[in-house]
């Protein structure tokens, strides 16, 4: 099968991730096992009691170092779709590029790496060669997380020091680190009543002042030196607020409101103590305060030789950083990793979504070029 195959039969599957990924998990695995892969699947149930699957595969001698990749099977929902042409999950070629909800994040990369392996026979390979698809990236990375704690395929990447490419799509341009994530939440109740008897609590009222301190933290993570690194664009962890109140009517006390706060902190930055900090301003407002999400930057030292190989291969001379999170950010025991993917970031997760043929093609042949480098 070549490039686009693989990815026309990838699209198909509506693989959001409020819907179990477990067909086309099944697919890929079979593709796997048709190239003489071992493989191994790490199921868990979501919060909503939905199966989720990642398949974990090798292929080649025991030992030696070789090369890991990782990539996702889910991808963001279609709230809308704008490309008249054909619907999110039809995959449609024209003028150079592939439509279809998925192409660029990242079930182009998922498909440039099965093409790229398919030229290589197995029996060619003197290194192992791994390939790991996960669910619920896009969903706070559980299925990275599962594998990280479950799969023996995945010790055996760690233990014999594999170099770890993450394909998530760079438009191919080697980056060497990205941010990492904190979530928090903080939960104010009240008591409903008609705003007229004085006999409510508006749950909104003990959000203020803890609203006031994340306001003060927010200003510190944009001014404050500790919290700024020029290696990245923007240079700061970025702070957003999402701010949610039951109420139906102003006539009517707030009986729950809450507050989510999402921050990026970069490498060597104290994003638990900034936790803790809000923790801390979240129990003395009474408030109920869980950190929902948790996720470490990626960092290799962009000298490294595997950075500086990866380079070599792609043609370029600088490796980058990004701002956006990935497996990686959960996958913190590998210690030779980099980014690097077909496909640019931003067409991810728009109502147009596409990736273009030319990325498709130069990622084949630069996969295939990265396995017989590590693994041949």
């Amino acid at each position: 099968m070549q490039v686009l195959d693989y990815l026309r039969e990838l699209i198909s599957f509506p693989s959001i991730s409020s819907v179990s990924n477990v067909a086309v998990t099944d697919c890929v695995e079979q593709w796997l096992r048709q190239m003489h892969f071992e493989t191994e699947r790490i199921s868990y149930q979501d919060a909503r009691g939905v199966l989720k699957t990642s398949v974990v595969a090798r292929r080649g001698p025991q030992s030696g170092s070789g090369l890991a990749w990782f990539g996702h099977t889910d991808v963001v929902p279609v709230d809308s779709w704008s490309y008249p042409q054909a619907g999110p999950w039809q995959a449609d070629v024209v003028d150079g590029r592939v439509y279809g909800r998925g192409s660029c994040d990242m079930k182009g990369p998922v498909a440039c790496m099965l093409a790229a392996v398919a030229r290589i026979p197995a029996e060619q390979q003197h290194a192992p060669l791994w390939f790991v698809a996960t669910a619920d990236e896009e969903v706070g990375m559980l299925g990275a997380r599962s594998v990280a704690a479950q799969s023996q395929l995945y010790r055996q990447i760690v233990a014999q020091s594999a170099g770890a490419i993450i394909g998530e799509p760079t438009s191919l341009r080697v980056v060497y680190s990205h941010k990492g994530g904190r979530t928090v939440q903080a939960v104010s109740r009240g008591r409903a009543a008609h705003s007229s008897t004085g006999l409510g609590q508006n749950a909104c009222m003990a959000l203020i002042p803890f609203l006031e301190e994340i306001r003060r933290i927010n200003d510190e993570l944009e001014t404050q030196p500790q919290w700024r690194d020029e290696r990245f664009q923007p240079p700061t962890p970025t702070l957003n607020l999402l701010l949610h109140d039951v109420n139906t009517g102003i006539n009517i006390t707030s009986p729950l409101a809450s507050c989510q706060a999402y921050f990026r902190p970069m490498p060597g930055q104290p994003a638990d103590e900034l936790t803790e900090r809000m923790r801390s301003v979240a129990v003395r407002c009474g408030l109920q305060f869980e950190i929902t999400f948790a996720s470490d930057p990626l960092y290799t030292d962009p000298h490294s030789p595997f950075i500086q190989e990866l380079l070599q291969i792609s043609g370029r001379d600088t490796a980058e950083t990004v701002a956006y999170g990935t497996d990686g950010a959960v996958l913190t025991e590998l210690q030779s990793m980099a980014v690097w993917g077909p496909g640019d970031i931003a067409q991810a997760h728009t109502d147009d979504e596409w990736i273009s043929l030319q990325q498709l093609e130069l990622g084949t042949m630069l996969y295939e070029q990265a396995i017989r480098r590590w693994c041949c």
